[in-house]
Order: structure tokens, then C-alpha cells, then sequence
């Protein structure tokens, strides 16, 4: 079996569509934009543009039906939120992702086992980013 993929890098306003995504499910680019169009004050174009960009990192799957291309997450809203919640800690807070991690078991942002997923994917890329450093150290 193959690795799974690194953590994707997911800037703020493609997190916002990802969440709308995660949330609802399969959309239309039409369906997204009435979505986030309020809260992003974004054009249509941009909407699709940015569904477009996250389908080639390779995090939405984009389908054709009826007429209409419908995109979904290929990722779960755990593996979208890691690297987010990896960076903050290290540089924000100079830690270890542990702590951050226990704020959503005091949110509803996600579930339990989002959680426990969130966890060993940081425990995952915290491992294999030590032993990368450790080649290079050699």
C-alpha cells in the first residue's frame, strides 16, 4: 500500500469553499458561490477558479452530471485542517500540536473521530518530518 499524501496546504479562502464542501457535499460551482459568496465578496469566476485549484492539488473530485461539473472533497475535513493546526502550533505557539488539537474536543468544529483522525495524522507528519531531519543531519 502506498503512503498516504502529505498534508495539503490549504490557504484561508480555500478552506472556507472546503468547508462548504464538507459540509454539504457534492455542489455545483453555482451551488458553492451561493455559499460563500456573502461572507468572501468573490465573483463567480473566482469561486470557480479557486474549485478548479483545489481540484488539481488533488483535495475535490469533480464530476460531470447532467450538464453540470459537481465537485466533492477527496479529503476529510481532519486532513484538510492538519497543516493548519500543525503550523499554528510550531509557529505560533512554539509547541507540540497536542494542545490545539484539545481545543476542538471543546468546540463543535469536529467530531470525535475527526479528532482522533486529526491526531494521528499530526502524529504521522511530526514522525516523518523528525526523520527527515535526521537524514539530512547525517
Amino acid at each position: 500500500m502506498s503512503p498516504e499524501p502529505r498534508l495539503p496546504d490549504l490557504a484561508s479562502t480555500e478552506l472556507d469553499v472546503m468547508k462548504v464542501l464538507w459540509t454539504a457535499g457534492r455542489l455545483s460551482a453555482r451551488e458553492v458561490h451561493e455559499r460563500v459568496e456573502e461572507s468572501l465578496g468573490w465573483a463567480y469566476s473566482t469561486t470557480r477558479t479557486t474549485l478548479e485549484r483545489l481540484a488539481k492539488k488533488g483535495v475535490l473530485s469533480k464530476q460531470r452530471f447532467h450538464g453540470l461539473t459537481l465537485y466533492e472533497p477527496k479529503i476529510s475535513k481532519a486532513r484538510g485542517l492538519a497543516r493548519r493546526v500543525l503550523d499554528f502550533a510550531e509557529r505560533v505557539l512554539e509547541s507540540e500540536p497536542a494542545p490545539v488539537v484539545s481545543l476542538f474536543a471543546r468546540s463543535e468544529a469536529l467530531t470525535e473521530a475527526e479528532i482522533e483522525e486529526l491526531s494521528r495524522l499530526l502524529d504521522g507528519e511530526r514522525r516523518e518530518t523528525r526523520e527527515t531531519e535526521g537524514k539530512g543531519a547525517r
